[in-house]
């Protein structure tokens, strides 16, 4: 094996120790967010509020590129063409996956905030009437109160719930500010990051997968030369 291809090999090798470690770190920081949004009852059933969608995303994506370093690891270490190329492909799928999901962040804000809109309609819709339902739950967890603002319960003829204030509710500046603005802004800052924290992903995973495919012909053509 020369010297080149020695260097390539141990370069991705310790390229793909980076990026696992990196990957770790996401999965840990994902769970301490999810662990710090905690769960919400509603029914006697026990689920993650709304705003628990980006933690999780963090946490499957961070264990995707786990898999996929310790994949190229392997295939550096072994000088193995087969699982250098695979872990390529791989990579390969992923830079594309997350480069239409930065374009489509960077060209449908919008759109994406009237989704995230339509997620505190719909569940301001689908119970109002009830107490400790899922709009309750939420507004437990997001520390807000009605969809728009606490006029949305005084609209209705109906008392504040516990959950819609700071201390005392027969004081109006306790009120919590409307769930809806609350949630859109949570989730588009949230968007925001991963945007920009994608477009450096897709950096190292490019540099990642020259440097495999360098590898991989490197390994067939000195094994290839061997033959003969």
């Amino acid at each position: 094996m020369d010297c080149g291809t020695s260097m390539v090999k141990y370069i991705l090798f310790i390229f793909n120790t980076i990026v696992s470690v990196i990957g770790i770190l996401g999965i840990v920081y994902g769970v301490l967010i999810l662990n710090s949004i905690g769960t919400i009852e509603v029914n006697g059933q026990v689920g993650f509020p709304p705003q628990a969608l980006m933690p999780i995303v963090l946490i499957s994506l961070g264990s995707i590129v786990v898999f996929i370093s310790f994949l190229g690891c392997c295939g550096a270490i072994r000088e193995s063409v087969c699982m250098t190329m695979s872990y390529a492909v791989f990579l390969l799928i992923l830079l594309i996956l997350q480069l239409t999901l930065v374009v489509l962040l960077f060209t449908n804000k919008d759109k994406f905030e009237d989704a995230m809109g339509k997620v505190i309609e719909n569940a301001w819709k689908s119970d109002t009437v009830q107490e400790e339902g899922v709009f309750d739950a939420i507004q437990k967890s997001l520390h807000c109160c009605g969809e728009s603002s606490a006029l949305d319960y005084l609209s209705l003829g109906k008392g504040l719930p516990a959950s819609c204030c700071d201390g005392s509710c027969l004081i109006p500046t306790n009120y919590y500010p409307g769930c809806r603005g609350k949630f859109v802004k949570l989730m588009s800052d949230g968007s925001d990051n991963a945007r920009y924290v994608g477009i450096g992903l897709i950096a190292v995973e490019l540099i990642g997968f020259i440097f495999a495919c360098c590898l991989a012909n490197n390994v067939r053509n000195y094994k290839r030369r061997n033959a003969y």
